[in-house]
């Protein structure tokens, strides 16, 4: 079980990241009231919406005649939000709400439109829920609703509570920091690609209970995720304790395990440093070839110059010796984001067989 602080700071990297998460916890442990705090540290507005007190229409919105059609209007507290132009939603005791209105808030969480009112980018949303044998008239999480979540096991310490007691409970402190970059993110991204390539198996494994398809499991949204949380905790300079708890929680314990495992044994250079030495050692495994390449793809994307473009084509040729599929890969992602004015590289002719599997040539 997690430390208090790690679960917290867990919290406050996922909502810096827009990663959407729920909170697991007993009732009366303070998840309401240490998100209203971390809303207030953030400087965002909180609505709380209970799932046991909802209609479907509170999230799919009311269907109203308007200017002769059809307009689905949303709630109060979704116009609210757009008003602000942004905000903390959290959506309170998940497990009371019957699977109709589980269903009904699934637009919400992917795509933040409620009703015909599509919410500010800057909205953030956080759930919270009591285990469904701990909940009034308990539902558990409908898979679909499950997958768009990242699970967050919500403790408490007792020597906390004591303290409290003694001399006062304190507001909750909560970390943020801005979020991570697009190279950075892309980056994430091919390295839990190159893992997926390894372990194709995980990239899609429904559970095959109720109970377990109501927490992470593994599908291409959970995994994104994964990879968005590996990109913020590398951004904010978390511990792996937080990554640990954002990567299991998107992809649950048993995916999530293979990929910490798999991160750690990479050993990768930078890629800035191979560029400017393309004569350096490379990797021998095909999986790590895969994240190298990838990750060197991500950083002439974000570098935008022309000699970084051309010096990752001299990379791509050392690799096509060995392992042309990889360099095929790579060369679609580079030819991509061609700078402008950048010049075809000479090694580019040694090429031509991997850039004709790459469709890059007829």
């Amino acid at each position: 079980m997690a430390a208090p602080a790690v679960i917290r700071q867990a919290l406050a990297t996922a909502v810096s990241a827009d990663l959407p998460v729920i909170l697991w916890g007993a009732p009366g442990t303070g998840k309401t009231s240490s998100v209203v705090a971390l809303g207030a540290a953030a400087g965002l507005p909180v609505e709380v919406v209970v799932g046991s007190i909802r209609e479907p229409s509170d999230f799919s919105g009311l269907p109203v005649l308007r200017e002769g059609g059809t307009w689905f209007a949303p709630p109060r507290w979704a116009e609210r939000l757009a008003a602000g132009g942004g905000g903390l939603l959290l959506l309170g005791e998940l497990t009371t709400a019957p699977p109709a209105v589980q269903a009904a808030m699934l637009r919400v969480v992917l795509e933040r439109t409620v009703g015909d009112l599509v919410l500010p980018p800057e909205v953030r949303i956080v759930a919270a829920a009591n285990p469904p044998g701990q909940a009034a008239d308990g539902w558990d999480l409908t898979a679909p609703l499950a997958n768009r979540l990242i699970h967050l096991d919500w403790t408490v310490s007792a020597d906390d509570i004591a303290e409290g007691f003694a001399s006062g409970f304190p507001v909750p402190e909560f970390d943020l920091k801005d979020a991570a970059g697009p190279a950075e993110t892309a980056a994430a991204r091919s390295a839990v690609g190159a893992f997926l390539r390894v372990r194709p198996e995980l990239v899609l494994a429904v559970p095959d209970t109720p109970e377990r398809a109501g927490r992470g499991w593994p599908s291409p949204r959970s995994w994104d995720m994964a990879a968005r949380a590996f990109a913020a905790c590398e951004h904010a300079g978390a511990g792996e304790a937080v990554l640990a708890e954002l990567v299991l929680g998107a992809v649950g314990e048993g995916a999530g395990f293979e990929l910490l495992s798999w991160r750690r044994d990479l050993d990768l250079p930078d890629p800035a440093t191979l560029l400017a030495d393309p004569g350096a050692r490379l990797p021998d495994r095909l999986d790590r070839l895969h994240a190298l390449l990838g990750a060197v793809a991500a950083h002439v994307r974000s570098d935008g110059g022309a000699d970084s473009w051309e010096r990752a084509w001299t990379v791509v040729a050392r690799v096509a010796h060995t392992a042309p599929d990889v360099a095929a890969s790579a060369a679609r992602s580079l030819a991509r984001s061609r700078p402008e004015g950048a010049r075809l590289p000479t090694t580019m002719l040694e090429l031509a067989p991997v850039l004709r599997a790459a469709g890059l040539l007829r």
